[in-house]
Parts: C-alpha cells; sequence; structure tokens
C-alpha cells in the first residue's frame, strides 16, 4: 500500500471509530480520536475546544435525544480532510435550550468535515439543517414547497 494510501485508510479508520463510538455512547473513545478535540458546529456558531466543552456538549444533546444515532452514507476524502455524509436521527425526549419536549423524532442529512494534520484529527466540522430538525420536531412551520 502506497504512503499516500495507507494515510488515507488510517484517516478512514479513525473517522469511522469516532462515529460508530459516539453511536455507543462511548466519549471516551470518540474523544481520544483526537489529542485536542475541536468541535465546530456550523448551524449555530458553536465552537467547542477540549475534552471538557466537546464532552459536555454531546451529554447535553443526548440527554435532549437519548436515542441519537448517525448513519454513515458516503465518505469522501481530501486532501486534509475526511468528508462524511450521514443521517442523524434521534427522539426529543429532554430539553436541549429550554424549549419543551415535543417526544418527536427528526431524521435529517447531513455532512462532517473530519480535518488532519497529516495523521492526527484535529476538528470535526458539522454542517446540518436547523430548520428541517425543527420542523421535524414540530417546532418550526415551513412553507409548502412552491
Amino acid at each position: 500500500m502506497t504512503e499516500s494510501k495507507a494515510l488515507r485508510a488510517l484517516r478512514e479508520a479513525i473517522v469511522l471509530e469516532h462515529m460508530e463510538s459516539k453511536n455507543d455512547f462511548d466519549f471516551d473513545t470518540s474523544l481520544n480520536t483526537f489529542p485536542h478535540p475541536r468541535y465546530e458546529i456550523m448551524a449555530s456558531g458553536q465552537v467547542l475546544v477540549g475534552v471538557d466543552e466537546v464532552r459536555a456538549y454531546w451529554l447535553r444533546t443526548r440527554e435532549a435525544f437519548p436515542d441519537q444515532r448517525n448513519k454513515v452514507i458516503e465518505i469522501h476524502h481530501a486532501d486534509d480532510a475526511v468528508v462524511v455524509e450521514f443521517e442523524l436521527q434521534g427522539t426529543h425526549l429532554g430539553s436541549l435550550t429550554g424549549e419543551a419536549v415535543t417526544g418527536r423524532s427528526f431524521k435529517v442529512r447531513m455532512a462532517a468535515f473530519f480535518l488532519f494534520d497529516k495523521d492526527v484529527l484535529v476538528c470535526e466540522r458539522v454542517y446540518g439543517d436547523s430548520a428541517t430538525v425543527m420542523s421535524q420536531l414540530g417546532m418550526l412551520d415551513l412553507p409548502e414547497a412552491f
């Protein structure tokens, strides 16, 4: 295997371990996939840095959506990143930001950029559609398509 193919395979293995361990609520494993965790949520502008901030965010989201899971759809490789298209789903059984609990479920397609410095994961940058999630949870009325 060439060095570039080996690096690509290693990066993909790190990303898959990261995503699968979050499905298992094994946040220690997820956090250990990068030495200095940085998690950026583009829809809300949140930037979480360090083990404590990232873990606290993941725990908060699992309190609100205790069955939250991701399902990998496609994996793409770039020079300094692995881009994952995935489906995120969960049921709103707890409050995330003080909102009323709806008990409804959401399922939305998202993308995450896992940024690397050689073979070291340095950041997960997540892009998602908050309006679709809020609509599916009954928190936002979206107009009919035109």
